[in-house]
């Protein structure tokens, strides 16, 4: 349908629970998560790449690392801090190194229900946030954060 409105959900894992993390992917009837930390790996138990995986593939989740739209290291204290300049860095890490991606994973919002999963609980406080601000600017994209 052109010109329609796709949703994507945003969420964080901060202070969550496997079991909380997929309850509220079921009830914002999200069809794939896409994982958009840089190293998909967690000390917090069942938020690595293969313990999550598999949790949602059991809860008929499907799951995508997205590797390239992963915020760089030295850049991710600065951006929770709320820096303009740490924003606009990774702006531009998603205009140069990660478009292709970054449309990939548009493109497939706009078939399924897409969430972008990373730690931060509160949207405006992750990358994530930096993501979907471009998303709304090249689609018709509404966030639904979690």
């Amino acid at each position: 349908m052109p010109g329609a409105t796709t949703t994507i959900v945003s969420v964080g894992y901060e202070r969550r629970t496997i079991d909380d993390l997929i309850e509220l992917l079921q009830l914002g009837e999200v069809d794939v998560l896409v994982d958009v930390r840089l190293n998909p790996i967690s000390r917090k138990k069942g938020f690595s790449k293969n313990a999550l995986s598999q949790a949602l593939a059991e809860a008929g989740i499907g799951y995508r690392h997205a590797r390239e739209l992963g915020n760089p290291k030295e850049n991710r204290e600065p951006f929770r801090r709320g820096l303009l300049a740490a924003r606009k860095r990774y702006e531009e890490h998603l205009r140069n190194g990660a478009s292709a991606v970054h449309n990939e994973i548009m493109e497939l919002a706009h078939d399924v229900r897409v969430a972008l999963l990373c730690y931060e609980r509160e949207h405006r406080e992750c990358h994530r946030s930096s993501i979907l601000d471009v998303a709304t600017q090249q689609y018709a994209v509404r966030v639904l954060a979690l």
